[in-house]
């Protein structure tokens, strides 16, 4: 560059321009031959180096490749050489004009912190559309973890612009904050709580986005649709949407329903109360009867069935084959603990079919069954007197 000036000073002075002329020409020259350069610089980035990274990437046969240099990531590339070229170069056209020069190389410096940062923004976006569709980390709740990244990169980037405009080292500045460090704990202290809270949820895989939680103290009984550094978004099941900080799910208890929809079934356990003084031993026609339904046994004595018992086992014949039933979880007909309002009867079993619809709907099959089944025993369901019945006692 310096025999070039030397040049351009010669050629000058030969065909008769003052001094002050020769200088403004060279700085001008100069000028140009920066913009030149760093549009060149542009162009090869732009037309030749992007294209074939493209290529390449398109050719390969994994997937990391496509998201992590994706066009964004591409673009925000090409916009930081040029501005390099530009920084590296700017000291030979303003070395006459040394206020002029550190104000343009200032200038440099924070555009092209400021591009990096785009960069690093267009990165971590990658990163995360990535991590989404890998089956690994895809229902992981790591947006919060990707908020943080880019919360740190902003940080060192206003620390070294400060550091640009004030001519101090980043260092300095860096010492200088750690008396502050209090006031900034304080500022960000939920953002700094929900990463550690969303780390602890990833890392432990308490909570994945589609997951249908119940937190009652926080009113949530839904699915969680979103999980970042401050927040927790459910939405209930009447459309309306809670926010619950991360940390309350580490801190506090919550039901996840996953595991449910993860196994063969979903769980019915419900009882109906038999009153107690309709509870008697089997007649000889009822036990013939039940006999050619396959409900008594050979090996059975016949003086020690009651209508309670063939009740359950005629309530477990049916459960068991019945194909909304799951056969390979528990199938369970029991007794409970007597009550003043009569003996529990319950059944155990799960539906093979975990949606809510489907599940209310067997639900309610299979008690409609219930209570129409028990009077064909002589058994009574248990209620507490009505109007009807007091009105009974009088007359």
């Amino acid at each position: 560059m310096n025999s070039l000036r030397e040049y351009l000073t010669q050629w000058l002075s030969h065909v008769g321009i003052e001094q002050e002329g020769i200088s403004l020409i060279q700085q001008a020259a100069i000028i140009a031959l920066i913009v030149i350069l760093a549009w060149v610089a542009d162009f090869v980035c732009r037309r030749i180096v992007v294209p074939s990274i493209k290529r390449v990437v398109s050719k390969t046969q994994t997937t990391w490749d496509d998201y992590l240099l994706n066009e964004r990531v591409l673009d925000d590339m090409c916009h930081i050489i040029p501005a390099i070229v530009a920084y590296l170069l700017l000291p030979l056209a303003f070395s006459n004009t040394p206020l002029l020069q550190s104000f343009l190389i200032k200038a440099s410096e924070i555009y092209i912190i400021v591009t990096t940062l785009r960069l690093v923004f267009s990165f971590a976006n990658s990163l995360h559309e990535l991590s989404n569709e890998r089956e690994k980390t895809k229902n992981r709740p790591l947006k919060g973890v990707f908020q943080m990244i880019k919360i740190l990169a902003v940080s060192l980037g206003i620390i070294f612009i400060f550091s640009i405009l004030l001519d101090k080292s980043p260092t300095d500045l860096l010492v200088g904050l750690g008396a502050a460090a209090t006031v900034l704990m304080l500022v960000f202290k939920d953002t700094i709580v929900g990463l550690v809270a969303g780390v602890q949820l990833s890392a432990n895989d308490m909570l994945r986005p589609g997951d249908w939680i119940t937190m009652p103290k926080y009113g949530a009984d839904g699915v969680v649709f979103e999980v970042n550094l401050t927040t927790v978004k459910v939405r209930n099941w009447d459309n309306t949407t809670v926010t619950v900080p991360p940390y309350t799910l580490v801190s506090d208890s919550f039901q996840n329903w996953r595991g449910m929809f993860e196994s063969g079934g979903r769980r019915i356990k419900r009882s109906i109360n038999i009153d107690m003084t309709s509870v008697r031993f089997c007649t000889t026609s009822e036990i013939e009867l039940y006999r050619q339904k396959g409900i008594i046994n050979d090996d059975d004595t016949i003086e020690e069935l009651t209508n309670i018992t063939l009740l359950r086992r005629s309530l477990m014949k049916y459960l068991n084959s019945n194909p909304k039933v799951n056969q390979d979880l528990m199938v369970m007909v029991r007794q409970l603990q007597p009550t003043p309002h009569g003996m529990p009867l319950e059944l155990y079993f799960f539906s093979a079919d975990k949606q809510w619809v489907a599940y209310e709907t067997l639900q309610a099959d299979v008690f409609d069954y219930v209570m129409a089944l028990v009077p064909s025993f002589g058994l009574k369901v248990f209620q507490s007197p009505m109007g009807e019945d007091l009105r009974g006692i009088k007359n």
